[in-house]
Order: structure tokens, then sequence, then C-alpha cells
């Protein structure tokens, strides 16, 4: 239990500072929602899942031997015991200094007892802050049950008599109307139904329990405090799309309702401390669409986390038998059992080092290096490369063998490695330079090229990944002079070769640099992806084809987005048919990143909605507008309807039966602009029933706007 608290927490923490440093300063405030609740969920469902043992970076747990241990010179070098493991002998027992001992014995004492109660402390503290949070939704239950209210379709409008900041929960919306003018009321409003519409309590609530069993935890409490600030900034956004309302008056509003008796914490409300960032943000310049690489981190980071962190898979499977993989074996010792299978014309060795299956590692040999393999009885061969020899002992039976294994590495080697400037070489080096089979070859080959100082762990990665000569000679020749070590292994895993190289050029990036080519290559993208992309987003192939390829909007960075948007020639195509022919790099990625599709943008063109700009359909396709909202309108008699007021109508919630409904107790004249004032309002018919049963009766319907700003 304890692992796994912490292991969350860690988690926490690193979401927590990839946001703050990365994300946290972006417009995309819709986008960092789901970031934020996306690395939530998997702050607590990662820890619980095994990574692949070839991937994992951390140890797997050693398995439990039943056997005797045996105790050599070497076993006891590599791998120190405790001396009550060593077994006895002619001179005596080996014991340990009473210090040692006495720590030793404390420590097996005490341990269990501490985190028995570090235990009975956590548990405490979820106690204490789940019976808080569950007071926190009684006491809003029972508020919203016991104060008036008011039904608006799908809210619920709670009438307090506090000096509480207005606030919202579930489908419920807090306010005291006495406290506002009718304009801060009905732009208080509209705030809170968007935080309704859109589900921001279901955040909250996420994160106050994320705080029920991460109390300990102070990146915890920042994280939610993000979460609460991003769902701020997002209403805000969206409040500001309306073309009702102007910046500057809904910044005052915010002014005159922040109040320093906040409303609690599993509410969205109006938080005094957080009006000065929120209007900082309302004002700050909208992130570009080139920003969004940043999100592409968090897949990888993750990756990455759970490889370092998370338990291996406990599995008996033979590692992955890659040249890479080999590499990392540095923790094979020179002597251990092996078995092998023939294959053809190599030899599948597997070699086990004293029994340790974590040290484990498959090599891949040609038969035609060994000397003749025992087949009728137990015999010797060996396999002598430059680096060492491995002496065998063994016996085949058919395809398959087994026996023991001795690594005697050739010291004069070695020491030419090290002459030609290797150095740091260690003892399990060796190894590692015999399974790759580094020759004297291979080094004055790339010192031939330029590569005169290599460390160790480049000379191994480059003789393993196949970085030879031609290749080497291909990539200079290719516009490469001065590759580096680096970029030949980068270039050499990713497949980067001279005709492909060649092939982005011709298909119009003639400056490309090997960093973007590794981008590309990593994306998927060749020649034929680029030709055929640029041929469909040009307006007149013959022409304009050309111009397109040098338009610095249709950089690499460019490509890049498309690719991992899977925005392709198609897609192009296809909204060319639907008219839309001038689109820019950043209007194809903000159409895609949104899901904007051609066949979207048809549905209005069919519905008689003709010059529908492509701003205009990635609103509508935000806010879920489909034509059959705008039709409805044009039904009720509105025909100047248009995708912009649909917009500021569809956010606050109106319909088209919303308005009828006002037609049916005498009000045949109401106007758009009215039937946004009354939903932001909160007036329904039954509300206009009510107040002329109470003796208020009026043909204006703005007067019964007045009096519910004024009541």
């Amino acid at each position: 239990m304890i692992p796994y608290i912490l292991h969350v927490a860690l988690l926490i923490s690193v979401c927590f500072l990839f946001y703050k440093l990365l994300l946290q300063n972006e417009t995309f405030h819709h986008l960092n929602r789901w970031v934020l609740l996306a690395c939530l969920a998997l702050t607590f469902v990662l820890p619980t899942l095994h990574v692949p043992q070839q991937w994992a970076l951390r140890k797997a747990p050693e398995p439990i031997v039943s056997a005797p241990i045996q105790v050599n010179a070497n076993s006891v070098t590599k791998n120190p015991v405790r001396s009550t493991d060593l077994p006895t002998t002619k001179t005596g027992v080996i014991t340990q200094p009473s210090t040692a001992k006495s720590f030793t014995e404390s420590a097996a004492l005490y341990t269990p007892q501490l985190l028995k109660w570090a235990l009975w402390l956590y548990w405490c503290g979820v106690a204490a802050f789940g019976f808080n949070f569950l007071l926190q939704v009684f006491v809003l239950v029972r508020q919203a049950y016991k104060s008036p209210s008011i039904q608006d379709g799908q809210y619920r409008i709670v009438e307090i008599d506090t000096d509480k900041a207005p606030c919202s929960f579930g489908n419920y919306i807090f306010i005291n109307p006495a406290k506002y003018d009718w304009e801060t009321y009905s732009q208080i409003l509209l705030h809170e139904k968007i935080h309704v519409k859109q589900g921001h309590s279901a955040d909250l609530l996420l994160s106050e329990l994320m705080i029920v069993f991460q109390w300990f935890n102070p990146f915890a409490w920042l994280y939610r405090k993000e979460v609460e600030n991003n769902l701020e900034f997002l209403t805000d956004s969206d409040v500001l799309n309306n073309n009702e309302v102007e910046r500057e008056m809904y910044q005052m509003s915010l002014l005159k309702v922040s109040v320093p008796n906040l409303s609690l914490r599993i509410t969205t409300n109006y938080n005094q401390s957080l009006l000065k960032k929120r209007i900082v943000m309302m004002n700050a310049k909208r992130s570009n669409i080139h920003t969004t690489w940043k999100y592409f981190f968090l897949l990888p980071l993750m990756a990455f986390l759970m490889c370092a962190f998370n338990k291996p898979m406990a599995s008996r499977q033979p590692v992955l038998q890659t040249t890479v993989n080999r590499l990392n074996d540095t923790n094979m010792d020179d002597e251990g059992t092996w078995t092998a299978t023939i294959k053809d014309e190599k030899i599948d060795i597997q070699f086990d080092s004293n029994g340790n299956r974590n040290h484990m590692s498959n090599s891949n040999f040609l038969l035609s290096e060994f000397s003749p393999l025992p087949t009728k009885s137990e015999g010797d061969f060996k396999l002598v490369r430059e680096a060492g020899t491995m002496n065998f002992t063994g016996k085949f039976n058919g395809y398959k063998g087994s026996g023991r294994y001795k690594f005697v590495p050739n010291r004069e080697f070695i020491k030419y490695l090290e002459g030609e400037g290797i150095s740091g070489i260690e003892k399990g080096d060796e190894l590692a330079f015999f399974i790759v089979n580094i020759k004297k070859s291979y080094v004055t080959m790339m010192h031939r090229q330029g590569y005169k100082n290599l460390s160790k762990s480049d000379l191994i990665a480059t003789a393993a990944l196949g970085v030879d000569e031609p290749y080497i000679v291909s990539l200079k020749q290719n516009g490469f002079p001065d590759i580096s070590a680096q970029d030949l292994i980068t270039g050499k895993a990713m497949g980067i070769s001279g005709p492909y190289i060649s092939e982005i050029r011709k298909a119009g990036y003639p400056k490309v640099s090997f960093e973007k080519l590794v981008s590309f290559k990593a994306q998927g993208i060749n020649g034929e992806y680029i030709r055929k992309f640029k041929t469909a987003k040009a307006s007149k192939p013959a022409r304009e084809t050309a111009a397109v390829n040098n338009d610095d909007e249709d950089n690499a960075d460019d490509m890049i987005a498309y690719k991992a948007l899977n925005v392709d020639a198609d897609f192009v195509n296809q909204f060319k048919k639907a008219a839309y022919t001038n689109l820019s790099s950043s209007d194809l990625i903000g159409m895609k990143a949104a899901g904007v599709t051609p066949q979207f943008a048809e549905s209005f063109k069919a519905a008689g909605y003709s010059n529908v700009s492509h701003d205009d359909l990635m609103s509508m396709k935000a806010l879920g507008i489909r034509p059959e909202y705008l039709n409805s309108f044009k039904n009720a008699g509105f025909k100047n309807i248009n995708p912009g007021k649909a917009a500021g109508l569809k956010a606050l919630g109106v319909t088209a039966d919303y308005i009828k409904s006002f037609k049916n107790i005498g009000f045949n004249d109401v106007s758009l602009d009215d039937a946004t004032a009354l939903k932001a309002m909160g007036i329904t018919p039954e509300y206009i029933t009510q107040m002329r049963e109470k003796g208020f009766k009026s043909n204006d319907i703005n007067k019964y706007i007045t009096m519910k700003a004024t009541f």
C-alpha cells in the first residue's frame, strides 16, 4: 500500500510540474482541461500496471532460491551477502562488528512498526479529509433544497441571502440576486451556466477526491488549484466569445462580484485571489496553433515514468533479440550457463549468469564462427573474436544444446582501444565489445571518417546498429558533412538513409535539417505524402504548387503537425469540394484538431448556409451546433440567424422552443436579443405567470427582465 501511495504522489508531482512549465500560459483552455483530467486519472491507474521486462528501467524482483547458496571469491565480490549466509569454514565463523550488528537488529525490530504507524496515520488523514468532503456535499444539498429556487431548463437557480460569492455545483447555481445590478447579474448567470453546461463540477469532485487520498502531498493541493484556475480561464473565454458581452464590462463585473467570503471548495466560484490571473489571461494573446507540439510530450513522459518506476512484468520470455537490447546487458557475468538453439546458419544462445535470470542475454551468432560443436558427448568448443574468446563446455542434442561458458577478454585489444582514445573502459564493457564484435578495422574506419574522439558508448552503439563506412559517406554526400556520432546512431536506428534524404529534398525541403528529418521519419512522412499534400493544398496545381513549396507556412513543423493530426491530401481535397480553397496551414491544423470535417461543412451548405467561414465552423463544432439548430430558429420566424449569433444562443442554452414558450403567454415579438437576456436572467414563462398572479402585469417583457434583475 505505501509504495502505491508514494508512486501516485510522484506522478502527481511530475504532472503538475509538466503543466506548470509547458502548458499553464497556453490559451488552449479546453485542451488543458482534458490534459489535467487525463493526468489525474493516469496518476492513479499507471502504478497498477506492469511493464515488459525489456522496457523496465528498474530491476525486476529477484526470485527466491530454495537451494543452498554457493559462495566463491567471484560471487562474494560481485554480490555481497550477509555473514549469516556464509558457510562455516575451517578457520572459524565470519562475524560482523558489534556496532553493525546492533544497527541491523534495531532496524529489523523497528522498521515494521514504523511502517504500521505510518499507514495508520495515512488512513486517519484519509478519514478526516473524506469526512470534510462529504460534509461539503451535505451542506450544498441542504442549502439547495431549503433555499427558494427557480427551475430554468436544465439549471436550478438557488437564491441565497448571504454575502458569499456566486457559485455552481452540478446543475445548481447559488446566487444572491439582491447584491447585483442587472448587467452584472446576467453576466454571472451566463458564467455559471457555462460551468454547469460543461460539467465542471465533475472536475472539481475528482480533484477533491485526489486530495482525500493525497492529503499529505503539497503538489496535489497545487494541482487541484490549477484545475480550478483553468476552469475559470475556460469559462471566461467562452463568455467573451458571446458577441453580446463586452470585455471591459465583464471584467468590471468580476471586480464587483469578487468578495473575501468564498464558497465551498467543491463548487465553481468567483475567487478573489484568482481574479488578477483571470483578467491577465483574458487579455493575453491567443496561443499559436504551432505551440501544440508541447502536448505531444505528455505521452512519452508517461511512458518513461512507467518504465522508470513501474514493476516489471513477471515473465520468463527471453529478452527481445535486438542488437540494442544486447548492448545494455553489462551485468552479464564472465561465466555461467548457456542454452542454445541452432536455426539455419545461426546459433541463438541464451546466457544465464549464476542462475540470475535478470542477467540473461540472447545473442545470434553465425554457425561458421564456432569451432566444431560436440554432438555425441560433452565436449569443448569456442568462439574467438578480437575482443576475446568465449569458451563453451557442453553438448548438442539435435538442434538444442546446453552447458557452461567462460569469457576470457583479450587484454591486448583493450589496450589498443585505450591507445586509440576510447577511455573509461570497465570490466563489463569487455563482454559488450565481444558481443557486438567490435574490430580494430572498425575503429580505424571511424577514425578515417573523422570520429577520433568516440566514447565507448558511441563505439558500441554505432557498431551494434551497423553504422558502416558506406552509410556515413552517404549521409555526408547528402549534405551533412559534419554529422555527429549521436546523429549517426539516431539516423541508423530511424532508418534515415541517403535516398530518403534525397527524396525529402526533391519533395520541397532542400534545406531540411537532420533534426527535422528524424521527426519526418518518426511520423512516417515520405516524399509521396509531401507531394500529394502540397498538390492538394495548391489552388491551381500547375502554377501555384511551386509557390506553395516556398511558402513559409508550409515549413517542416507544419508538415510534422499535418502528419501527426492525419491531415492528408484527401482531407484538403474534400474541403476544396466544399468551396474552402484558401485554407492556411493554421486553418487546416485548427480544423482538424477541433474535429471539423468536410462533411460537417457540407451539412451547413445543404441546409442553405453557404457562407459559413472556417472560424465559424470551429466555433459551432466546439459548441455542438448542427444545421438543425439554426433551422429551428428559421422555422420560428427568425430569418436573419447566422452562425455567430447562433454560437451566443447555444452557449446560453437558448432554443427555438424556449422562445416559442413566451408566445404561448402572449409575447409574440420576442427577439433573439430578448431571448438572450431572458435566458441569462433565468426568466421562464412560469416565472412570468407567477409574477402576474402576484399582481405584476405588463405587456413589455423587458419590465420582467428589469424586475428580475432588481429583486
